[in-house]
Order: structure tokens, then C-alpha cells, then sequence
């Protein structure tokens, strides 16, 4: 089977949904990565990460319940799974061994 990969925005998403825990949905994460990013972010892009990274096994997602304020739509949850939790772990060790390898004299 193939190692599943991660892009670089799936990664953002991905964070973001880790670190909103049990209240990420697509407003939030949209509202989150705008913050951090201080650019627009398109909700459709976000959506499709979400969905992607879901099929990979990186999130479960949940449906809150109805409420009148959205018109009897109910909000989609995410939260990152174990295998999710793993990749970023994955990720992180992988970037801080590439950086720690730069040597210092080209910072000077």
C-alpha cells in the first residue's frame, strides 16, 4: 500500500483542525488560517482538503446538531485521528531535521 502524503496546505489544515479540536468545522478552519496566514483563504479549498484528508484517515468527521441560526443545517465536524496525529508528527521531525541541517555559516 502506499504511504499517504500530506501538501503543504492539507498540513495547515490539518493543524488547524488539531489544534480547534472538537470545535473545527469549515468557518473555523477558514477563520483560523485567514489569522494565521493574514491572507484569504477560499472555503472550497478548505472543503476539499477536509475531504481528502478524511478519505486518507487523517480525520473523522460528526454532524452537530440542528439549529435555527443556520436554517435547520447542521454544522460538520472534524477532529484528527491517530494515523492524522502521526503524519503531522512525521512531518514536523522531517522539516526540524531538514532546518537543523542548514549549516550556520549561511546565516552570516
Amino acid at each position: 500500500m502506499k504511504h499517504p502524503s500530506l501538501g503543504e496546505f492539507e498540513e495547515l489544515v490539518l493543524l488547524t483542525v488539531a489544534a480547534l479540536h472538537d470545535t473545527a468545522y469549515g468557518v473555523s478552519i477558514l477563520e483560523n488560517l485567514e489569522a494565521e496566514l493574514g491572507k484569504q483563504v477560499s472555503i472550497s479549498a478548505i472543503h476539499v482538503s477536509l475531504k481528502r484528508m478524511e478519505e486518507k484517515g487523517f480525520l473523522n468527521s460528526r454532524f452537530g446538531g440542528i439549529t435555527d441560526e443556520r436554517g435547520g443545517r447542521r454544522k460538520k465536524y472534524y477532529v484528527i485521528t491517530a494515523l492524522g496525529k502521526r503524519m503531522l508528527d512525521e512531518q514536523y521531525a522531517l522539516r526540524t531535521n531538514l532546518y537543523k541541517r542548514i549549516p550556520s555559516i549561511s546565516f552570516k
